[in-house]
């Protein structure tokens, strides 16, 4: 069984989409990565909101945004895969569909994110070229990509 994966903006989701999407991210980013910091940032009513779904489940998540909202670019971001699910690999598969996203819903090609610092290599496999130093966003070493 394969993810079906799903873009909608911020109006679009339901209910239950919301707060199963909120949970992945507080689970990933403030449970699993032991950092308490403030999730909801006022970004998500102008994100797309990209939605990876296996077996009725949110296993996978990002937001997408247009230039000018969180970079000067078009810009990927909360990229998250559900702990239970990573052996399949789907963090590739969830970027494939986040670049090909920005693609069709933006028509922009050159994308920028604030990456933690551990995940560069994976980021490169997806065209992603460091930009930036690294710096401490919430206590976490992260440094800027940019696939042009």
């Amino acid at each position: 069984m394969e993810l079906k994966w799903k873009i909608k903006p911020f109006e679009a989701l339901n209910v239950n989409e919301l707060y199963d999407l909120l949970k992945l991210r507080s689970e990933i980013f403030v449970v699993e990565q032991n950092c308490v910091y403030l999730d909801h940032d006022g970004k998500d009513k102008k994100a797309l909101h990209l939605i990876g779904e296996y077996d009725g489940k949110i296993v996978a998540y990002s937001r997408l945004f247009d230039a000018g909202i969180s970079f000067d670019n078009a810009s990927i971001g909360r990229v998250v895969v559900d702990v239970n699910y990573r052996d399949r690999k789907w963090g590739h598969d969830l970027m494939r569909e986040a670049i090909a996203g920005i693609k069709s819903n933006f028509n922009k090609d050159k994308i920028t994110i604030g990456a933690q610092l551990y995940l560069k290599r994976f980021y490169e496999s997806h065209g992603f070229v460091q930009s930036s130093e690294m710096y401490l966003e919430d206590n976490i070493p992260h440094i800027e990509m940019i696939k042009s």
